[in-house]
């Protein structure tokens, strides 16, 4: 009975996680150094999502959804002209982090309406719960 909300609570909880990372990465977005001064760049993390609940018990698949993996991006930094900036290379250039603003923008955006749907789908399962005990009793 309390499986459908299970389900419904793991997204929440996978969905939550996706959008930490996009707000990572949406803050690093002009993080050009390690501390150190060395130009390395931040690199984009990649939310994966895997089905089953996280930990599940060997050989019996949970309902749900979990955060299988966060990834770094492995797609090239943006190489930015700038040949009297300190962190320049040999060539002039800067490299500056692989994320684009607009498409992490856009996947919040996804993840809020997902999250949105979630929380509609536990409403509504608790509104069936509550129907069938009314019908109980």
């Amino acid at each position: 009975m309390f499986g459908a909300l299970d389900i419904s609570t793991s997204a929440l909880v996978a969905q939550r996680t996706r959008m930490e990372v996009i707000s990572a990465n949406l803050a690093n977005v002009n993080s050009i150094d390690d501390g150190q001064g060395n130009n390395v760049p931040f690199r984009r993390r990649l939310a994966i999502l895997a089905p089953g609940a996280d930990g599940s018990a060997a050989g019996r698949q949970q309902p749900g959804v979990h955060v299988k993996e966060i990834e770094l991006d492995a797609s090239e930094f943006r190489k930015v002209h700038a040949p009297n900036h300190p962190l320049a290379d040999e060539a002039g250039y800067v490299n500056h982090p692989n994320i684009d603003a607009m498409t992490e923008q856009i996947n919040a955006l996804e993840v809020a309406r997902a999250y949105e749907a979630n929380i509609q789908a536990a409403e509504a399962t608790k509104n069936m719960m509550q129907a069938a005990l009314r019908l109980l009793g």
